[in-house]
């Protein structure tokens, strides 16, 4: 069986900023590390997706913390050697990001109909993506979902398989017939 991963890069950072602030942050690697112990899963190719924030000029200190921890985190992705990261980019006026869930959503669906992969793993926490899974479902592809407790969408994790990796406390969850949690290995959790 061939096994991919998806990575919403910029969902995934958001999530690990909000559960360990500006001075410590999720070792990618390690977590991948971490995933494929757990869940006894090797990941032939890893697809991450992400875009880097805009500095604003001047930049506070509250900005420049999120900034440098960002980088570090994107780093720590990039040493994957079976990675291939996507870098959208930034609206030069709102800041939002722009095309990296469509990068996402089309390289999904396309190894789905070219038959890439048997088995697709997507760490998300995002429901608009609901679709792409369900074409890659009609094409045959098995597929679980990732998540962290804080990125949860409780939509897509009614629907179909999805493993929680929890760090900071239990997520409360309603039907527990498709999820399976997971402690996340604290040794993922690096300090700046």
């Amino acid at each position: 069986m061939i096994n991919y991963l998806f990575v919403d890069g910029s969902n995934l950072y958001a999530g690990q900023y909000e559960l360990f602030g500006p001075d410590r942050y999720l070792d990618f690697s390690d977590f991948i590390k971490n995933i494929e112990e757990t869940l006894k899963v090797s990941f032939e190719k890893i697809y991450f997706y992400a875009s880097y924030s805009p500095k604003k000029e001047p930049c506070e200190k509250e900005q420049s913390d999120y900034l440098r921890n960002e980088g570090i985190f994107y780093k720590s992705a990039r040493k994957i050697e079976n990675l291939f990261f996507f870098k959208g980019h930034r609206s030069s006026t709102s800041g939002k990001e722009k095309g990296v869930d469509v990068a996402l959503a089309s390289d999904f669906v396309r190894f789905s109909c070219e038959e890439k992969f048997d088995i697709g793993y997507l760490m998300t926490g995002d429901a608009d993506f609901q679709h792409c899974i369900e074409i890659a479902i009609e094409k045959g592809r098995i597929i679980n979902l990732i998540a962290f407790e804080n990125r949860l969408s409780h939509r897509l994790a009614r629907l179909y398989n999805t493993s929680v990796f929890f760090f900071v406390q239990e997520p409360l969850l309603f039907d527990r017939s498709h999820i399976q949690l997971f402690r996340g290995n604290p040794g993922s959790i690096k300090k700046i």
